[in-house]
């Protein structure tokens, strides 16, 4: 990625960040052929710990691609985080409110604009206990709908021996190995031009989730279990 082209701020992360990341852990990376060089495109990868978002961006930045998350829209509203965020083209969702509307039209724009948008399928860390995949949020698969951009599947490993997040032990020992791998774009094309009704959309997840599952598998060298299902919250609904 051409530095000239990613502008003050985004420039000033990379500095600050992949450094930190070069010495903190110890790289394996596979598959970033799979992840197309321009054009908009949906990446979806598992979620093993609060660590892993900074090493899927390494592993995309590393790509040629500038990592977009999408991140909680009360984090906007901190200050120092909420203009870094705005400013390094990272994109607010409101969840639970008219304005999570607004917030997929915001994701379609940026996507057309050939966005590299990164979207957690499971919404958060796996409570599956030897973590792996859960069942997934029908987020990603609305988005693919909607913009009919290739989505990635990724998986990630290692990240959770830098912060666990069950037993929330940190560590800040050097070169901790971190696995991450792209595989090819999930096959939608069934789905294409389909009204994103419940049915199609919980279709088109399973379909992504059990993609993300098999690399994490093959990451592993195990044969993943079922996908997980969620936990109920107190209010009795899934997680």
């Amino acid at each position: 990625m051409a530095q000239r082209r990613l502008g003050f701020w985004r420039r000033a992360a990379v500095a600050f960040v992949v450094p930190v990341l070069q010495v903190w852990t110890k790289r394996t990376w596979t598959g970033q052929e799979n992840l197309p060089p321009e054009g908009g495109v949906i990446v979806v990868p598992n979620h093993i710990s609060q660590f892993d978002p900074l090493v899927v961006a390494h592993f995309v930045y590393g790509s040629g691609r500038w990592p977009r998350f999408l991140a909680k829209g009360s984090l906007w509203r901190v200050p120092v985080l909420g203009p870094l965020l705005r400013k390094t083209l990272q994109i607010p969702v409101e969840r639970g409110s008219v304005e999570a509307v607004r917030s997929i039209d915001v994701l379609v724009d940026a996507v057309h604009q050939g966005g590299a948008i990164i979207v957690y399928p499971e919404g958060t860390t796996t409570r599956e206990p030897d973590l792996w995949p859960m069942r997934g949020k029908t987020g990603a698969a609305r988005l693919a709908l909607a913009t009919g951009a290739p989505v990635v599947p990724v998986a990630s490993w290692g990240a959770q021996q830098v912060f666990h997040p069950q037993t929330k032990k940190f560590s800040v020992r050097p070169r901790v190995p971190v696995t991450v791998t792209a595989g090819k774009p999930v096959d939608l094309s069934r789905w294409a031009g389909a009204t994103p009704t419940k049915a199609v959309l919980d279709q088109m997840t399973e379909v992504i989730m059990l993609s993300v599952r098999e690399l994490v598998g093959d990451l592993r060298g195990g044969t993943p279990p079922p996908l997980y299902a969620r936990p109920p919250r107190p209010s009795g609904r899934p997680e």
